[in-house]
């Protein structure tokens, strides 16, 4: 190593990557070039949702697959994203990091009662690089509602982070901060904590391609899904003593040579997780179709599911949620994670007749249903329409938008537009994505750690749930 190369800290980074696992053995390729020039004082971070369960690479291994990927790139600090932190409990977690060789630092999350984080999670950490001294702080977003139903408790990131600011400061040359929190936050932080160098952001996607400067704080991310591999260079300035920035920018993750262990410790995964999710977990004799304009038999399977689970007067779902029909024959594990990947779990809310019936309105609508949405967990093509069960609904399709439904009733019993239901739906919901007015429910119970696929193969193995499937709700007027 030249001289020179000691006053030269250069920072790796991805985030959001999302199990896509096809980009992983490039950049790891990348990466082994780019430390080549300057291994000792390079470091290599990921900003979190490396994990996402909607791959069956991570949902058949619990996430192991991607352990196995973020040590054979050799990251040398992670964080987690909310992919990681609500879609695993931490048992689960537990149990996955149990084998990594790297730190996971996030300092807003807590075990309920303990007043300290879980037993893989640091707080924060101090790093070294060559002769560079670095301070790594961690926050994930604070979704603290659903964080408590896993027994774990979400700290405002904001204070956790100041808190680590001020007590790493003195001992560090740098201070980098991991954000799964956004860059609206990320540009709020920079404003309130001037000691901050470096933000390293995520869970909004967003690349910045030429950092943000606020202040003296640089804010930079690397977008979403392996698609680029962040890069920032830091030098020494001899005569002010300091670092200062000497490059920052993202590098596209195109076509070139891949790893081959990356390549080799994928498919040994994929392998694994294909023989569990061959398991059966019932047998149907016709298929279960879905329909994402028109009531259908799969998307009556998954609100009976819903309701069911939640123990509610009705259930409103969306038939997005679901990509392909259920085929006659055995149905496995894997076949539902397919058809339902979404690591979305229900919840029990109230509802006024009032927005019950705006929903169902707004749900025969083509360019509602047909409306393309993302985020909150939702992996599906389109929104879809709206399917129910403990409800009749008789409608006009020919009517005037929103003038459609002519009678939509509860146990027989017209609904009344000021009376409160209880209505089992979806986390999503509740974001105000989609059908927005399923929002302004009350008294709302989150339902954790189980997904929508869970609730459908317990209702798959549920005497006459199937049959049940095929009888209509929606009828339109004669």
């Amino acid at each position: 190593m030249q001289d020179t190369d000691q006053d030269i800290l250069t920072i790796l980074y991805t985030n959001d990557l999302h199990s896509h696992f096809g980009t992983m053995g490039r950049i790891s390729a990348m990466v082994k070039e780019q430390r080549g020039q300057n291994e000792a004082c390079t470091l290599l971070l990921d900003i979190g949702d490396h994990m996402d369960r909607a791959a069956p690479e991570t949902e058949g291994t619990m996430g192991q697959a991607n352990v196995d990927v973020l040590n054979l790139t050799g990251y040398d600090a992670i964080t987690i994203g909310n992919n990681e932190g609500l879609t695993f409990t931490p048992e689960l977690l537990n149990q996955a990091y149990a084998g990594l060789a790297c730190p996971v630092v996030c300092g807003n999350i807590l075990e309920i009662g303990q007043g300290k984080p879980p037993v893989w999670m640091k707080e924060d950490l101090i790093v070294h690089k060559g002769p560079f001294t670095i301070g790594l702080v961690g926050a994930t977003v604070a979704y603290a509602d659903f964080y408590e139903l896993l027994g774990l408790e979400a700290l405002d990131p904001k204070t956790t982070i100041m808190k680590s600011v001020e007590r790493l400061r003195p001992q560090v040359d740098l201070i980098v901060v991991m954000s799964h929190l956004g860059l609206p936050f990320d540009k709020e932080l920079a404003e309130v904590v001037p000691d901050i160098d470096l933000i390293i952001g995520g869970h909004t996607h967003h690349l910045l391609e030429e950092p943000l400067y606020i202040g003296r704080t640089a804010i930079t991310a690397a977008g979403k899904f392996g698609r680029y591999l962040g890069k920032f260079v830091f030098e020494r300035d001899r005569v002010l003593g300091k670092l200062v920035v000497r490059e920052a920018r993202c590098l596209p993750v195109e076509d070139g040579p891949e790893d081959h262990r990356i390549l080799n410790a994928i498919a040994i995964h994929k392998e694994q997780a294909e023989i569990r999710m061959q398991r059966t977990v019932a047998v149907i004799e016709e298929d279960i179709t879905i329909d994402y304009r028109s009531e259908s038999p799969f998307g009556n399977l998954l609100a009976q599911a819903v309701r069911r689970y939640t123990d509610s007067d009705l259930s409103i779902v969306n038939s997005g949620q679901l990509l392909a029909d259920l085929p006659a024959g055995e149905i496995t594990e894997g076949m539902l994670h397919e058809r339902c990947p979404s690591p979305i779990n229900p919840c029990r809310m109230s509802l006024t007749g009032e927005d019950i019936l705006y929903t169902l309105e707004q749900s025969l609508l083509p360019e509602e249903s047909d409306r393309v949405i993302y985020g909150f967990g939702f992996r599906g093509k389109v929104l879809g329409g709206i399917c129910v069960d403990g409800m009749e609904i008789i409608y006009n399709k020919a009517g005037l938008p929103y003038n459609k439904i002519l009678q939509a009733s509860v146990s027989g019993v017209p609904i009344a537009r000021d009376k409160i239901y209880v209505v089992g739906t979806l986390d999503m919901f509740t974001f105000g994505i989609g059908y927005e007015r399923l929002k302004c429910g009350r008294n709302k119970e989150f339902m954790l750690p189980d997904f929508l696929r869970d609730l459908l193969r317990i209702e798959l193995q549920t005497p006459g749930a199937v049959a049940n499937c095929f009888l209509s709700r929606w009828n339109k007027e004669t």
